[in-house]
């Protein structure tokens, strides 16, 4: 922090270690009246299994910020410095009280329509803006990265776990690797954006990478699923968001065809779903066997036969889930 200029030698300089996140070390930093948040990529995950993925990745969450701020700057929190030899960055600290998690909001059952709405918005006007660009295409040559941290982990994983869908999964893996449309964040989960009061946040993008448009509404409309699970009281209104985002999100897509992209969002899904389960990162919050296998019977036969509509698997999960 002293040698970005950001803590005088004369200023105290107290550094707090944030928890949550198992890619990085996080720290929350006081200089003065200054709050930062400073972010450091590790190279070995801390997760059970191993996993490990290139530190590189830190560069490349700065450059989709940056990139982000240029088409809505509201979207993230303000950048303040960047060390790439060191592999970290520093931007302003955001207060839980002004800008709460959106996954504490769902556990807390502050479940939102106009939420998802917002995110699906600014997730598709991010993908819309970085569409063919080809500065984009060259800055984000991301795939080896990409694979190491979620086509590997969650999909290849799950493959060797159930053999019998894993020419599915892997010819899965392959179509999303080799589809190239837009900017990709790679990790829309709930915990990785803030409800702030100028819209939600988006944090945690060391997963950038130019490529499927449809990883990150799949991402993010699985939580949203797995959320019934967590706090059945608020399934129906969890549901209702899922109906928003994905309605809100194909709305915002001017790129591709909206039957193409939905097609994938709804390859990626059941897939995304079942990895939650059997991949390299389990969810962590669904822990009875009987709600495991509930997800395995709705997750498998849909990935069997491939399904490409968002309502099917929709429907799937509330005749399972609700009854």
């Amino acid at each position: 922090m002293r040698r970005l200029g950001l803590a005088p030698q004369d200023e105290p300089c107290v550094c707090e270690p944030l928890s949550g996140g198992v890619s990085s070390d996080i720290w929350r930093i006081v200089v003065g009246r200054q709050r930062y948040c400073l972010k450091r990529a590790l190279p070995r995950l801390k997760v059970a299994r191993l996993w490990e993925a290139p530190v590189a990745r830190n560069a490349f969450e700065w450059q989709w910020l940056k990139l982000a701020e240029k088409i809505c700057p509201d979207a993230v929190p303000k950048l303040v410095a960047h060390d790439p030899e060191v592999g970290l960055f520093v931007m302003t600290y955001l207060d839980p009280e002004a800008y709460p998690t959106w996954k504490n909001q769902l556990r807390d059952g502050i479940v939102q329509e106009r939420t998802a709405h917002s995110v699906a918005e600014r997730l598709a006007r991010i993908h819309a803006a970085t569409a063919g660009e080809p500065d984009v295409v060259e800055k984000f040559e991301t795939g080896e990265s990409f694979y190491a941290i979620r086509l590997e982990p969650y999909l290849v994983a799950t493959g060797k776990v159930h053999r019998d869908l894993q020419a599915r999964l892997d010819a899965l893996v392959e179509i999303t690797a080799s589809t190239r449309r837009a900017l990709v964040h790679g990790d829309v989960s709930p915990k990785n954006i803030l409800v702030g009061p100028r819209g939600p946040v988006f944090i945690d993008a060391e997963c950038a990478w130019y490529g499927d448009p449809a990883f990150d509404p799949a991402f993010c409309l699985n939580h949203l699923l797995l959320k019934c699970l967590w706090r059945p009281q608020h399934a129906r209104a969890y549901l209702s968001c899922f109906d928003r985002f994905a309605a809100s999100y194909l709305e915002g897509v001017s790129w591709e065809s909206r039957s193409s992209i939905e097609a994938r969002i709804a390859h990626l899904l059941p897939a995304l779903l079942l990895a939650r389960i059997d991949g390299k990162s389990p969810i962590e919050y669904v822990t009875a066997e009987r709600d495991k296998d509930r997800m395995r019977a709705i997750a498998r036969p849909l990935i069997a036969r491939s399904c490409g509509e968002l309502d099917a698997i929709r429907r799937s999960w509330t005749k399972e889930v609700l009854g």
